[in-house]
């Protein structure tokens, strides 16, 4: 299995960070006196899901901004040949920490959605000490695997998420190999049914869906998040920890996508509040779909605005 990348950088912005697992490639943007932002996009987007919530930051001053791809994506490889392909939730978490730590960033800010919430979240569920501040455009989103394989949701719910199912299959596995981008635009659509601009804007992120390891890792996620393959014992523990439902005790904002194409009940229905102990806001955004730092950006760079003040105790 190769471990080469296949995405061509595309920006003078590009950069590269060596962590335990992976060769992170990731762009930044902004003062780099300024306080330290990690913006994490998720499945199946890209960096440039970020573009205007980074270009936002930067004009702001202020702000270091940096945009990784996660594992599977663009410029961002696998060290070993050897390593299992994983896109357990703990993996993610694990690779933000390791960015953190290989970049020396004081605290940021860490903010995602879809994937990159996740990550996000994990972090700061778990080592709260080495962020400042948390914008999660998706709750807590932190899986529960052990009751994932198991509760049923409602219909019309469990009818979004048929491409997870699909997942579980090698015949759907062959379908992301094969027809990755023609499945991948379709979920964009899907997911941001009131945005307009969901084709278009998918060409810009489709070359990242060619990395080498971009299929094992998406189908690992979603066949390991309903307990159907063993994850990678190296992230063990962390799983361990994150089926505890650990509480996030840093200061954070929650966006809630109005028009989110993915179902699941909305944030007062689901109960998370609780699961957040430390300073909180929470913001409505209508009309907007999955894709929420893209769909909204300006919502978005004002929420990681509103996250570093929250930190600072304004």
């Amino acid at each position: 299995m190769s471990s080469e990348p296949s995405y061509e950088p595309r920006t003078d912005r590009t950069n590269h960070i060596a962590t335990p697992v992976l060769a992170i490639t990731y762009e930044r943007y902004g003062d780099p006196h300024g306080i330290p932002v990690v913006l994490l996009h998720g499945f199946p987007y890209d960096v440039r899901a970020y573009d205007e919530v980074a270009a936002t930051l930067a004009a702001d001053g202020g702000f270091d901004v940096y945009v990784p791809f996660l594992r599977g994506f663009g410029g961002t490889h696998f060290v070993s040949g050897a390593d299992l392909r994983s896109g357990q939730q703990g993996a993610l978490g694990r690779d933000l920490l390791d960015f953190i730590d290989g970049l020396h960033l004081d605290r940021p800010v860490v903010a995602g959605h879809d994937w990159g919430g996740r990550a996000a979240c994990i972090v700061a569920a778990l080592w709260p000490g080495r962020v400042r501040g948390l914008v999660s455009a998706d709750g807590y989103n932190i899986q529960d695997i052990a009751h994932a394989a198991v509760q049923p949701m409602k219909p019309e719910w469990e009818a979004t998420y048929w491409y997870q199912y699909y997942f579980h299959s090698e015949r759907g596995r062959r379908g992301l190999d094969v027809n990755r981008e023609e499945l991948c635009e379709l979920l964009w659509r899907m997911w941001s049914p009131q945005w307009k601009g969901a084709a278009e804007a998918f060409r810009a992120s489709a070359p990242s869906l060619h990395n080498p390891a971009f299929v094992d890792v998406v189908v690992h996620s979603y066949r390991h998040r309903y307990g159907l393959v063993e994850g990678d014992p190296r992230y063990q523990e962390i799983e361990d920890l994150l089926a505890a439902t650990p509480r996030i005790s840093v200061p954070t904002v929650v966006l809630e996508a109005g028009a989110d194409g993915v179902g699941g009940p909305t944030f007062a229905e689901s109960g998370e509040r609780e699961l957040f102990t430390g300073r909180f806001e929470l913001q409505h955004l209508p009309g907007i779909g999955h894709n929420v730092p893209q769909e909204a950006p300006e919502a978005f760079a004002a929420a990681v605005r509103a996250a570093a003040r929250m930190a600072a105790g304004d």
